[in-house]
C-alpha cells in the first residue's frame, strides 16, 4: 500500500501515462469501476492494517531504545560530577566534568539540586544525564 492509495483510495497516475498510453490505461475498461468501489469499501481497513503496524513498529523501536538506557538514581548526601556547559572560550580540550558536587534534594522528576565543595548551593537543578557518579 502506498501512502497515496491510503489517502484517496486508488493508486497514482503519472502525468506521462496521460500522454502516452500505457499498459494500465489501455486494459482499462467499465468493469474495473465495480472493482473499485469495491477496493473503496477496503480502505478503511488497509488505513487500519497500517496504522497497526505502525504502532507495532513504534513499540518495537520504544523497546530497542529502552534497552540501551541506563538510568541514573542519586542519593541525597551523593557525590557527583557535573558536566559543564560549554559557553565563551571553552575549548575542546577542555575537561567535560567538574566536580565533586554533593546532591543536597532530589525531585520527583529526576532533577537534583547541588551544592559544591565549599557548601554553596548552585541556583538551578541539574537533571540526572548531566551527572554521573563521583568514586573516590
Amino acid at each position: 500500500m502506498t501512502p497515496f492509495h491510503l489517502v484517496y483510495g486508488r493508486e497514482a497516475v503519472v502525468p506521462i501515462e496521460i500522454g502516452v498510453e500505457s499498459d494500465r490505461r489501455q486494459c482499462y475498461n467499465k468493469e474495473n469501476d465495480g472493482r473499485r468501489l469495491m477496493e473503496l469499501d477496503l480502505v478503511s481497513e488497509a488505513r487500519d492494517k497500517a496504522s497497526m503496524r505502525l504502532t507495532a513498529y513504534r513499540q518495537r523501536m520504544c523497546c530497542a531504545y529502552n534497552k540501551r538506557v541506563i538510568p541514573r538514581t542519586f542519593q541525597v548526601g551523593d557525590l557527583v560530577w557535573k558536566k559543564v556547559k560549554p559557553f565563551g572560550d571553552i575549548g575542546k580540550l577542555e575537561p567535560p566534568w567538574e566536580g565533586p558536587y554533593q546532591i543536597l534534594k532530589k525531585t520527583s522528576f529526576g532533577t537534583y539540586y547541588l551544592s559544591d565543595s565549599f557548601g554553596k548551593e548552585l541556583t538551578r537543578p541539574w537533571n540526572a544525564t548531566h551527572l554521573r557518579p563521583y568514586r573516590t
